[in-house]
């Protein structure tokens, strides 16, 4: 089995918008020319415009219609950091409500200072024990994306089994998803069996990009996947468009220069 997994194009940076930009539009419409002559035997999407924007031109050149999962829409777990001075330092860009109080914001967005030095944000199964995990609905949401994947694998014939998959027949099929970055590490994590935030924190999926997995099936039913490709945006340096810098900060603080 081949999996795809596509990020949208880049987004408007006002993501309560979710909206894609022309630059966005343009990545998607690139990314049609290289999904046309793809062999994908059925494409799925998030319930999100901006990802169903992404998604439009591939299926028009196509002809062919994407099932919308919602479980696939970004990965939406929601942190509230005002009963935590650490936490409201590990996540120095949250926003004030206008009473004073902060404002919910994504769990992975954190800096590397406050969870490096601790061992259970490394853990397969520890991480669910930090703070960040007990001030937030993380735990709900990432159980929630691994029940649709696996739901999903199984109409495919691959079943989960512990940290395995297995089948009693597999499949040369392809499926492609649109969804998001965030989404994408975390289906990762559960494939892969680890920690969602070293996936958060050392990966990046440019804006259009694709990600492509493979089942691996060394022995008879047990199965894996691997990648072959992560982030691959070859469709926009065959066009000499440069991937846009949406997911990435910048590698020298004091220049503000995007690498």
């Amino acid at each position: 089995m081949r999996l795809l997994l596509i990020r949208h194009g880049e987004p408007d940076s006002n993501y309560a918008a979710d909206r894609l930009t022309e630059k966005g539009k343009k990545e998607a419409a690139l990314l049609a020319d290289r999904m046309k002559q793809e062999k994908v035997d059925q494409f799925y999407v998030s319930p999100l415009r901006r990802a169903r924007q992404t998604a439009a031109p591939t299926l028009a050149v196509r002809d062919e219609d994407a099932i919308v999962l919602d479980w696939l829409k970004e990965f939406s777990a929601v942190l509230d950091v005002n009963e935590s001075a650490f936490l409201q330092k590990a996540y120095p860009n949250t926003k004030r409500n206008e009473d004073g109080s902060f404002e919910g914001r994504i769990v992975w967005d954190m800096m590397p200072s406050a969870w490096k030095d601790d061992p259970r944000y490394y853990d397969l199964d520890r991480w669910m024990e930090t703070e960040v995990a007990a001030a937030s609905d993380l735990g709900r949401v990432y159980d929630q994306t691994c029940e649709g994947l696996d739901r999903l694998l199984a109409q495919w014939g691959y079943h989960r089994s512990g940290n395995l998959y297995r089948t009693e027949q597999g499949t040369n099929a392809t499926i492609a998803l649109f969804c998001h970055f965030g989404m994408t590490c975390a289906i990762l994590s559960h494939l892969w069996n680890v920690s969602p935030f070293v996936l958060w924190h050392h990966l990046v999926t440019a804006p259009s990009s694709v990600t492509e997995l493979y089942s691996e099936e060394r022995e008879k039913g047990s199965v894996v996947f691997r990648a072959t490709a992560i982030s691959d945006t070859s469709h926009l340096y065959i066009a000499r468009e440069k991937p846009s810098f949406a997911a990435r900060f910048c590698s020298v603080f004091e220049n503000d220069e995007r690498h």
